[in-house]
C-alpha cells in the first residue's frame, strides 16, 4: 500500500495521512499554493478548509496538521503572499528622508503593477473588506511587519500614525485602481499617480 487511494479509474485520489517526511515541505507548500488561489477566487468566507485540501490534493486533516484552523491558513499563505510589501521598509531607508515618499509610494505600485504579485493582493483585500476575521489577521501582518519597521525609521514621536496614514493614502488609492477600479484613476498613467500621491505619503511622513 502506498497511502493513496485510487478512484473508480484506478488514478490516485488525494493522500490521506500525514506525509513522508520527505514529502513534508512539497505537500506544505501545495497546500499554501491551493489556499492563496482559493482565497482569491472564493474570498475568505466562502473558502473552506476542505476546498483547500481538495485543490491542493490531500486530506483535511493535512491542512489542520500543518496550519491548524482556517484562520490560521489564511494568515499563512497571505504572509507570504505578502513578502514583497514587508521590502518596503528597507526602501523608506535607502536614501534621504526628503525622499520618501516617493521611494514608498514607487514601490507601492510597483508591486500591484506586476500581475504576479497582484493577483494574491487582491484576494487579500477582497477577504479583509468583507469579513472581519481575515481583516485582524491583515492589521496583524501589516501592523507588526511593515507599519513598525516604517515607523522606526522615522525617528518622531507620532511616526506610527504618521506610517499608518501613509498607508491609508496608498491602500485607498490601489482599493480604486485595482479592485473598485474607479475611473479616471483605473486607466490613468502610473507615473501621474506617483507624481500626484507621493507628495501626499512625504507629507504624512516627514510633514510638519
Amino acid at each position: 500500500m502506498n497511502g493513496t487511494t485510487p478512484d473508480r479509474e484506478g488514478t490516485p485520489a488525494r493522500r490521506r495521512g500525514r506525509p513522508p517526511r520527505t514529502e513534508s515541505g512539497d505537500t506544505r507548500d501545495r497546500i499554501l499554493t491551493a489556499a492563496r488561489e482559493e482565497f482569491s477566487e472564493r474570498g475568505y468566507e466562502k473558502t473552506s478548509v476542505r476546498g483547500i485540501a481538495k485543490a491542493a490534493g490531500v486530506d483535511s486533516a493535512l491542512v489542520h496538521h500543518y496550519f491548524g484552523t482556517k484562520e490560521q491558513v489564511f494568515e499563512a499563505a497571505i504572509e507570504v503572499a505578502f513578502a514583497p510589501a514587508l521590502n518596503a521598509s528597507n526602501v523608506v531607508g535607502a536614501g534621504p528622508l526628503d525622499g520618501i515618499g516617493e521611494r514608498l509610494t514607487r514601490f507601492f505600485f510597483g508591486i500591484w503593477e506586476n500581475p504576479t504579485s497582484r493577483a494574491p493582493l487582491l484576494a487579500i483585500l477582497r477577504s479583509a473588506v468583507n469579513n472581519e476575521t481575515a481583516a485582524a489577521v491583515f492589521r496583524r501582518l501589516i501592523a507588526s511587519q511593515l507599519l513598525r519597521r516604517i515607523a522606526g525609521q522615522l525617528e518622531l514621536p507620532d511616526a506610527e500614525l504618521r506610517a499608518e496614514l501613509a498607508a491609508a493614502q496608498l491602500v485607498g488609492c490601489a482599493m480604486l485602481r485595482y479592485v473598485i477600479k474607479m475611473e479616471p484613476i483605473a486607466s490613468a498613467d502610473l507615473e501621474q499617480i506617483i507624481t500626484r500621491a507621493a507628495p501626499v505619503v512625504q507629507g504624512h511622513l516627514t510633514g510638519a
